[in-house]
């Protein structure tokens, strides 16, 4: 089905940025980047599909089972995202809050043209209609003069940012969220806010070059399709699928980096030794379990990592990771479906938290709190968690990001308020500089 080449490349990271700059050219384009972070589960270190053959765009409504179709009958690579939307063709939920960008809830398309790099090789696989310019393209690309192909500036406008919430209205909304952790009807939730810019034109390769160099995350993605754009660095991984294997690797706990080594070293271990921010991580890592070992083999669901602190470029993360084996007859979309949304995205109990966020929040999420990520022709799959992204819609010139934190009985309103704006540092500075 797929026309395969090896090349070996001596130099990755100009290479990298030439593809990335060569991929502008398609109307749909999903680039999946590693940043070179060192991490046991790692399929590439970078990804790149483009130009649509064929391809499947939903709403809600009965989603998992025509991607599970679509899929099934593609037999190959496909890559797409899942908003956090389809929580409700998962369970009886609504989405009633508005949105301006306007995505559809679910699309993935099979790629003609598929760039795979790791370590210092390069697999191109391309579909046999198009194999005859996997020559001339590699030679396009190795040559590939970024500066005088691409206008690289923004359109010279500054982005001012709004906040969908007043900081005294989000605080008010996190004191009902405690309300409802205090009455037992839920033990946290994950409580989020948007920020955005009205009628405003952004180059959105510029700014996710922007993005992905201030933070340098493992699972970073620049997608487009047609008007709509996603620049992402996220620095989770939602659900992994390695043979009969599963991995998935809910982050909770966030603390902010210094350039100072000793005192970011303390911040790292005030980190680790936090009790609010261990009961988070712990309360998602029993979530995440429940979720596993609806498809699991019996006893196969292990914690192999709890409350690990991670250190990235704007801050520690403490994260968890949690494996299963998967039962041979479940199908690869059933997985996702039985785990969607991700618990670090939500709370506990699931269905509770997701009412209670549906009534608290003002913005209807959409991609943000889904999923990037691909599907492999042996039934493999590898989604990240869309946050610290920036999403927007070319047509209707309208920028969003949006921030969040999980909301204990422990929680400090304000302390709250502010790690949403430490993890909203990085998207304002690619917007803003």
């Amino acid at each position: 089905m797929r026309t395969k080449k090896t090349y070996q490349l001596t130099k990755i990271e100009p290479f990298k940025a030439q593809l990335l700059a060569w991929s502008q050219q398609f109307d749909t384009v999903l680039w999946l980047d590693s940043n070179n972070y060192s991490q046991q589960y790692s399929n590439y270190d970078a990804v790149l599909a483009v130009e649509e053959f064929t391809s499947i765009k939903t709403d809600y409504l009965d989603a998992f089972n025509q991607l599970k179709e679509y899929q099934t009958l593609t037999k190959d690579w496909i890559f797409g995202y899942l908003t956090y939307d389809l929580k409700n063709d998962v369970e009886v939920l609504k989405s009633n809050n508005t949105s301006v960008l306007d995505f559809p809830e679910l699309y993935f398309f099979q790629p003609q043209k598929l760039f795979l790099i790791k370590g210092n090789t390069l697999e191109v696989q391309y579909l046999k209609m198009v194999d005859n310019e996997i020559e001339s393209d590699f030679n396009t690309i190795f040559n590939f003069e970024i500066e005088n192909k691409l206008d690289l500036e923004n359109y010279g406008e500054k982005v001012k940012i709004k906040l969908t919430l007043t900081k005294d209205n989000y605080l008010e909304r996190v004191k009902k969220v405690l309300n409802h952790i205090q009455r037992g009807d839920i033990y946290e939730a994950n409580f989020c806010q948007e920020f955005f810019a009205e009628d405003v034109e952004i180059n959105p390769y510029t700014v996710y070059n922007k993005l992905n160099n201030i933070s340098n995350p493992p699972f970073a993605s620049y997608f487009k399709h047609l008007n709509t754009y996603v620049m992402c660095a996220s620095p989770e991984r939602y659900l992994k699928k390695e043979s009969d294997k599963l991995i998935s690797q809910p982050i909770k706990g966030t603390a902010k980096r210094s350039a100072n080594k000793q005192e970011d070293e303390l911040l790292k271990d005030t980190l680790e030794n936090d009790a609010k921010e261990r009961s988070e991580n712990v309360m998602i890592v029993d979530l995440v379990r429940n979720d596993l070992s609806k498809t699991a083999q019996k006893g196969s669901v292990n914690v192999e990592e709890l409350c690990k602190i991670y250190s990235f470029d704007q801050v520690h993360q403490m994260i968890s990771t949690v494996v299963s084996k998967v039962k041979p007859e479940i199908h690869p979309v059933d997985i996702i479906k039985t785990t969607f949304p991700m618990g670090s995205m939500t709370g506990a109990p699931k269905i509770s938290a997701m009412q209670i966020i549906e009534d608290l929040e003002v913005s209807k999420r959409g991609l943000y709190s889904g999923a990037i990520g691909y599907f492999t022709p042996e039934n493999d799959f590898d989604f990240n968690v869309v946050i610290r992204s920036i999403l927007y819609n070319k047509t209707k010139k309208y920028v969003s990001y949006s921030v969040g934190g999980a909301i204990t009985v422990k929680s400090d309103p304000t302390k709250e308020y502010e790690e949403c704006l430490l993890k909203a540092k990085a998207m304002r500075q690619a917007l803003e500089t």
